[in-house]
């Protein structure tokens, strides 16, 4: 028999401006409503199906958020905002703006163009700015009424188009969406939002999922301990101008308190595994993650090959390196499987894929009848590639791991116990992620690595008034919450020449205000230097720079 591992990372960085406390993108919303509530569907209709789910707690706080939103009507995000409107007539110029440059960022082949009223707006608009500028006034309140709502009709997933009825009787209409239609649109959403996570709460607890977390903020934690520990795989890395992260030790313990905390808040019960943000480890983290306590932590075969060769299988568990403390189980991902759902398969027929991706189980299993295989990847970025978000990829997939005879799927708990005596040690860890199976993506670009220094000056900044106690309790309390945000991996993954403009336009913007608020949380000028961006951008990545191969 062999055993699969699924393991499903649910990850979005913080997107609340942090003095407004609006969100400046829109990501938690959609994917919400699309993407974690399908995958929650796809485990309710296959019960036999077990896996791990990962959740981000920055991720979990603004699905919180949402929640209160769409329960009180205050709007903070300006797309609900839109939506709600009673007069879309009387939308003020910089939420139409926002809308215009927004509404439709979605993948077009499966997202846009199977819908005709969505592209009749998506047409109507590029004729109106062919003609002048100018004509941009004459779209009537109706027309943004309509996009604000086929911007959410598209994100929706298949789960809502196919078992409610609100999503599919909107989608008939086409269009002239009136407010009785846009708040019953954002009543089902806010039912969604409010019911996602006690899903994946009773999921685990009847033992088919098991819930594992991340720590805090999603910070790369190995850089935070030590900016030389990208080194160990790419030697001749370009590092920051500050010798080290300030404190960064303390950070992380703090970053995995917050985690273990807000998975308890949640859902009930303290997790047994943490899968590092990005996959990324080195040997201090190793030994903080098993200090908390947990019992499994994963990466990709790229760190595994690193840390013990290359002829290191990931189908076997690995126990931590000599003095790590504690017993803690190393789990390594399967890069061809993993990268075959992330990339590949989207561009095949549903059925086909399933029955490929069990064609290749199959052949490991026949290689070694006691092998354990780790696939894992993001639980959200993919789907919007394939058609009807995945939904027919996952029912067959799921279909069939569930009347397999050979194959039979496991949480990473189960999978350590279930191999705990094949167990193998770790010679040593090199530091590295499920990128390249290194650190580069996040330091070692001289964009990136001006980034790190502006942190660092801050981070400078913030030690000195929280020890010299000129601040209060509730002073201290928020520049420890900013700080957590600045630290957070998302905005060095998309500094640099790799990604896009309009992408790295916005996460550089969004990492600078946050740090020009963590100065005037602690009562100091805030430099200016952050006024101007740290990054341009001008590439073309695929999936848009959302998700990276690991080779």
């Amino acid at each position: 028999m062999a055993d699969l591992a699924f393991l499903w990372h649910m990850h979005q960085p913080d997107y609340r401006h942090p003095e407004t406390g609006q969100f400046v993108l829109p990501w938690v919303l959609l994917h919400a409503i699309k993407d974690y509530s399908d995958m929650a569907c796809h485990l309710e209709r296959h019960p036999g199906v077990q896996c791990t789910v990962n959740f981000v707690p920055v991720l979990l706080d603004q699905i919180e958020d949402y929640c209160d939103q769409l329960a009180t009507g205050q709007w903070r995000d300006p797309l609900l905002r839109i939506a709600a409107h009673p007069d879309p007539d009387a939308l003020p110029a910089a939420d139409r703006a926002w809308l215009l440059d927004m509404a439709f960022r979605c993948y077009g082949p499966t997202m846009l163009e199977p819908f005709a009223p969505y592209r009749r707006l998506r047409d109507l608009l590029g004729f109106v700015k062919s003609l002048d500028a100018n004509t941009l006034s004459y779209l009537s309140g109706s027309y943004y009424a309509d996009l604000a709502t086929w911007f959410l009709l598209a994100w929706t997933g298949e789960g809502l188009r196919r078992e409610r009825q609100a999503v599919p009787e909107l989608m008939a209409k086409g269009g002239n969406f009136d407010l009785p239609d846009r708040k019953r649109l954002l009543a089902e959403l806010g039912d969604v939002l409010l019911k996602l996570i006690p899903r994946y709460r009773a999921l685990s607890e009847r033992g088919q999922v098991e819930l594992s977390c991340t720590p805090a903020s999603h910070p790369l934690a190995p850089l935070l301990i030590d900016f030389k520990s990208a080194r160990e795989s790419w030697p001749e890395s370009p590092l920051p101008s500050s010798a080290a992260y300030p404190g960064g030790r303390s950070r992380v313990e703090a970053h995995l308190a917050g985690a273990v905390a807000c998975h308890n808040r949640h859902f009930g019960s303290a997790p047994a595994g943490l899968w590092p943000a990005e996959g990324a480890l080195s040997v201090p983290f190793l030994n903080q993650i098993a200090e908390t306590g947990f019992k499994w932590t994963a990466s990709s075969h790229g760190v595994l090959k690193h840390s013990a060769g290359d002829t290191a299988a990931t189908t076997t568990p690995w126990l931590a390196p000599e003095g790590t403390p504690g017993d803690l189980t190393l789990f390594f991902r399967n890069e061809q499987l993993s990268d075959l759902i992330g990339f590949e398969y989207a561009n095949w027929h549903g059925r086909d894929a399933a029955q490929h991706f069990m064609g290749e189980i199959e052949a490991l299993h026949a290689h070694d009848p006691k092998s354990l295989i780790n696939v894992f990847l993001d639980g959200e970025n993919a789907w919007e590639y394939y058609p009807y978000n995945a939904w027919y990829f996952f029912s067959d997939l799921y279909g069939a791991l569930e009347k397999s005879k050979h194959i039979r799927t496991l949480t990473l708990s189960g999978a350590a116990a279930a191999h705990h005596g094949r167990r193998v040690q770790l010679p040593k860890l090199t530091a590295g992620s499920w990128v390249f199976g290194t650190l580069s993506t996040w330091i070692g670009n001289a964009d990136k690595n001006h980034a790190w220094d502006l942190l660092c000056e801050v981070k400078q900044c913030a030690d000195r008034a929280l020890l010299g106690g000129r601040l209060d309790e509730d002073e201290c309390a928020a520049v420890l919450k900013r700080l957590a945000i600045c630290e957070s991996s998302d905005w060095f993954w998309w500094l640099g020449d790799y990604n896009s403009p309009q992408s790295v336009a916005c996460f550089d913007s969004l990492f600078r205000e946050n740090i020009k608020s963590l100065y005037r949380l602690l009562r100091l000028p805030v430099p200016g230097s952050l006024d101007h961006p740290i990054s341009a951008g001008g590439g073309t990545p695929e999936s848009g720079g959302t998700m990276r191969r690991a080779t």
